[in-house]
């Protein structure tokens, strides 16, 4: 395939992407071990990571860059979902993971819009709300509120269950391009940090599927939420303290797919067509 000059822009930016998603799961680890541990810190999500890397030394510059780099993500995340760029082909399975990561494109975009207000001084003083509290709260006012928080309850639970199937039998460095003697440690490192994220989603959902039931937004919860809850079970502090290194191991797993992973990226002109024919076709 011939590389274009904005083949490799667009494979930088999802480099880029995959870097500032990694040094964000990196702080969330971080701060839950320590949380865990009784050292300070607090298991809070990804948006309380980007306010406590805000008020470190720097922090609005590298804000900014994780602003920039998570909008690189969620705009390779659109190419991937749109265009089929890893070739995964239309199998169900396929069309799942590229929905998947369409949905992944809004989330990721939504973050990196929270990361720039906050690196430019905009919602600083404000400690924020649970996001999932408050887009459950959304969707319950609206007609047949409590299905659709159950519908998207349920695609959270199927996420966790994918999440735990690639920890537990998934080939997760298989678009990798890793040096040689180093595919066994990665290979462990990505599946404690897929199962960490499994778990987490599956608690996660049936926290909204509870909310689903008692049409009560206050019984959903995100990932702050989740840590809480583990942090309550007889031993908290051990089962925080292990699935917060999952996810510190996911965060270095995306480090390292900032590097090592193959990005075959489209020719934009010919990616922003597909994009074009998927918003038509969703009108």
């Amino acid at each position: 395939m011939a590389w274009s000059r904005n083949d490799n822009a667009l494979e930088h930016l999802a480099r880029f992407g995959y870097g500032a998603r990694g040094f964000v799961y990196c702080v969330v680890g971080a701060l839950a071990v320590l949380a865990a541990l009784g050292q300070g810190g607090s298991a809070g999500d990804s948006k309380s990571a980007i306010r406590a890397v805000l008020g470190g030394p720097f922090g609005a510059v590298i804000v900014g860059l994780i602003a920039l780099g998570l909008a690189g993500f969620a705009l390779w995340r659109l190419f991937e979902g749109a265009t089929d760029a890893d070739r995964r082909g239309h199998s169900p399975k396929a069309l799942a993971v590229r929905g998947a990561h369409l949905i992944s494109a809004v989330i990721y975009a939504g973050l990196s819009l929270t990361a720039a207000r906050l690196a430019f001084g905009i919602g600083r003083a404000s400690a924020g709300g649970d996001g999932v509290q408050d887009w459950t709260k959304w969707l319950l006012n609206q007609p047949l509120g409590p299905w659709l928080v159950g519908i998207v309850g349920l695609g959270i639970v199927a996420a966790g269950i994918g999440y735990a199937a690639k920890a537990w039998k998934g080939n997760v460095t298989e678009r990798l391009s890793l040096p040689t003697g180093s595919e066994a440690w990665i290979d462990r490192l990505g599946r404690f940090g897929y199962a960490a994220r499994g778990l987490v989603f599956l608690m996660i959902g049936g926290f909204v599927l509870t909310a689903a039931w008692t049409q009560a937004s206050s019984d959903a919860t995100g990932l702050s939420g989740a840590f809480s809850a583990l942090r309550a079970q007889p031993y908290g502090w051990v089962l925080l303290a292990v699935v917060a290194a999952g996810h510190f191991a996911f965060g270095t797993f995306g480090l390292i797919q900032a590097r090592y992973r193959h990005i075959d990226a489209p020719d934009l002109d010919q990616g922003n067509g597909a994009v074009a024919r998927a918003v038509r076709a969703a009108r």
